[in-house]
């Protein structure tokens, strides 16, 4: 995916729908196979599916990160044709047929991997429609079609609205911010220093959280929380579709729909996991913002405590109560420094390799490496890790090739990970801070879930197969070891000096892990409880409103203005695949709270246990269901007081 490949762009879709013809060709061969077993028909299918994934996977991997009037008008004009493609297969009754036949006459003769393949492709194959009338089959392609659609059109409002605003400060309104913000959103003027803010998350946390004017931060808050106020139709469109799809299919709402492909098995489930969660948690949230509020009152003499001053306050007393200055840490957290601790502390848990390499990318900032395992190649991941412009805000890992070996042939992973951390200039490399360290940590988790798999069927390979409520589950777990000391001390080290970061600045950072816990397991709770309800039945703008203020009324801690609109922003949930199951955060992190107390009680660097976790939930993928495979490394089942232990909500 380099420079001539996105100069060649222009002729992608010619090229799609060659591909595509040619597997609707083989596809239509394979069903003329008179007995079809697995090896002549469901091998040669999901090679097919290979072939497309590996072709498309760029199309929107450059939207996101190279986003340009071109890159939109590919991704829109590859939605119908896709979809339409997508509906074929996911419909076609004979296909359905041929994996239950399989199913029925070699199940006793298959591996786990391959039984797993046909489990899963079955319940799609269902999922899809087959069994339905022609007439219902029409409607689910065309839901399908306009929520691709919707979906697009959503996060391209949220990019647009996020790129096209600013704020331009004076000299008094960044009093105290750090000097590497403040150099980072300097410019002149009429020979005068001005400072450029936007809604690009690196610079809205800049002033969200060391903003000195109070006015402002309530700007740049409420530019930030009223975006893309178009998106509060899509919404409606959106929630109106998905319910249709649910009935259509059998479910009695899309949320139940959801939980067809999860850990979790019914609603009441998820509501109470949620609530329990909450409640556990309120006391201490309470407690936490209490403080918060009497400090600020104490400091600035507030008659008032807003949304908008959450964060400048709560970093405020984290540095006075903490004695933690983030000024001073950022020189000890430089990117690629990191890089480098976070792969070594890996080849120290899991005896892998990431060696770097030099090779043409989409933008010259990209770092690509080579992974190795006992010397052998496994794999290869691309890291983009700074903000630019034409990126999409935010985080994510994304699944490039997928691992498989079939008849003779090895194709080997690869994956993405895009940050959007503070851009390096000629004067100042990118320094982080440490919850950008932990960011790192967790896509780094999602990507060795990928990497690391030693399954040869492509479909249940990697991340491809575990179910959406615990795929978080090895992000999460690898954020834990990016507070612990020893591990710090592996990339903690001054871009300038090289001096590592002190037993006492360490143990200080340590000290503030758990500070807003439960603050911030009341939140998450907030917006997972919000889409969960949201998807049970579909409303309109209002009726989203009175929803989401609703859950606010019953389980947040501070209620924001009236003006906020959170939910034309939240794109996990709809454009980002969280519908109804942004509650898998929290599901996972039960797992990943639990396995890291065996490492903790074990030894953080302790290689056997890192190799059973390496080789059972890591290296399974998709190929057996995480319960199981939770169980077989833990010889438990999971517990949520361990989560609440470990965030020290309880004790």
């Amino acid at each position: 995916m380099n420079k001539a490949y996105m100069e060649d762009f222009q002729n992608i879709i010619l090229r799609l729908e060659e591909l595509l013809t040619l597997n609707r060709i083989e596809l239509e061969n394979l069903l003329l196979i008179k007995d079809k077993t697995y090896d002549n028909f469901v091998v040669p299918y999901q090679l097919m599916s290979e072939k497309l994934n590996n072709f498309t996977t760029p199309i929107y991997h450059l939207d996101s990160v190279s986003n340009s009037e071109l890159t939109q008008k590919i991704y829109d004009d590859t939605i119908p044709i896709l979809s339409l493609y997508f509906t074929e297969l996911s419909q076609n009754e004979n296909s359905y047929s041929a994996f239950k036949l399989i199913q029925d006459n070699y199940q006793d003769t298959l591996t786990i991997e391959q039984n797993k393949v046909l489990e899963n492709e079955i319940r799609d194959f269902q999922l899809g429609g087959c069994g339905l009338d022609n007439l219902q089959k029409k409607e689910l392609e065309e839901i399908d079609l306009q929520l691709s659609k919707l979906s697009k059109k959503f996060s391209q409002n949220l990019l647009d609205a996020t790129n096209n605003w600013e704020m331009i400060c004076d000299e008094t309104d960044v009093i105290g911010m750090p000097s590497d913000e403040k150099e980072r959103a300097k410019f002149e003027i009429n020979g005068e220093s001005k400072y450029k803010f936007t809604l690009k998350m690196p610079s809205y946390n800049a002033y969200i959280t060391y903003g000195s004017s109070r006015k402002k931060r309530e700007e740049i808050y409420k530019a930030y929380s009223t975006r893309a106020p178009q998106n509060g139709i899509i919404i409606e469109e959106i929630l109106i579709l998905q319910d249709k799809k649910g009935k259509i299919l059998g479910f009695e709402n899309y949320a139940d729909y959801s939980l067809a492909t999860k850990m979790a098995n019914t609603q009441d489930e998820v509501i109470g996991f949620l609530r329990d969660l909450a409640s556990k948690s309120k006391d201490k949230a309470i407690a936490e913002l209490n403080e918060l509020k009497n400090y600020a009152f104490k400091l600035d003499l507030l008659s008032d405590f807003q949304s908008y001053d959450f964060s400048y306050y709560s970093q405020k007393l984290k540095e006075e109560k903490y004695d933690i200055d983030e000024e001073f840490y950022k020189p000890y957290f430089e990117k690629e420094l990191i890089l480098k601790g976070v792969f070594s502390f890996i080849n120290k848990i899991f005896k892998i390799d990431f060696k770097e390499t030099k090779e043409e990318a989409w933008n010259d900032k990209v770092l690509i490496y080579e992974i190795f395992e006992d010397d052998n190649f496994i794999g290869k991941i691309y890291l983009d890790l700074e903000a630019r412009f034409e990126k999409k805000g935010g985080a994510w890992m994304h699944n490039w090739h997928n691992r498989y070996n079939i008849n003779g042939y090895l194709q080997y992973p690869t994956a993405f990970i895009v940050c959007n951390f503070p851009a390096s200039t000629d004067s100042v490399p990118s320094l982080l801070t440490h919850d950008e360290v932990t960011t790192l940590f967790h896509e780094l988790g999602h990507a060795i879930h990928h990497l690391f798999t030693k399954v040869d069927q492509p479909f249940v390979s990697g991340i491809n197969g575990v179910t959406w409520d615990t795929v978080e589950f090895p992000s999460q777990f690898l954020e834990y070891f990016a507070y612990e000391k020893d591990i710090l001390k592996m990339f903690a080290k001054h871009y300038q000096t090289g001096e590592i970061l002190d037993d006492y600045s360490i143990d200080k950072l340590i000290n503030t892990k758990n500070y807003g816990s439960a603050l911030a397991t009341i939140r998450q709770v907030e917006f997972a409880l919000f889409d969960f309800l949201l998807y049970q039945q579909p409303r309109n703008e209002e009726g989203i409103q009175e929803l989401l203020d609703n859950v606010r009324q019953e389980f947040s801690i501070i209620l924001p203005p009236k003006y906020n609109k959170f939910q034309n922003g939240f794109s996990h949930i709809f454009s980002g695949g969280y519908a109804a199951g942004y509650y898998s955060y929290k599901w996972a992190e039960v797992l990943s709270a639990d396995a890291f107390y065996l490492f903790k009680e074990q030894g953080i660097f302790n290689q056997k246990l890192g190799e059973k976790f390496k080789n059972i939930i890591l290296g399974k993928g998709g190929s057996i269901d995480m319960n199981q495979l939770f169980y077989l490394f833990a010889n438990k089942k999971p517990e949520v007081e361990s989560l609440l232990k470990i965030d020290g909500i309880i004790s």
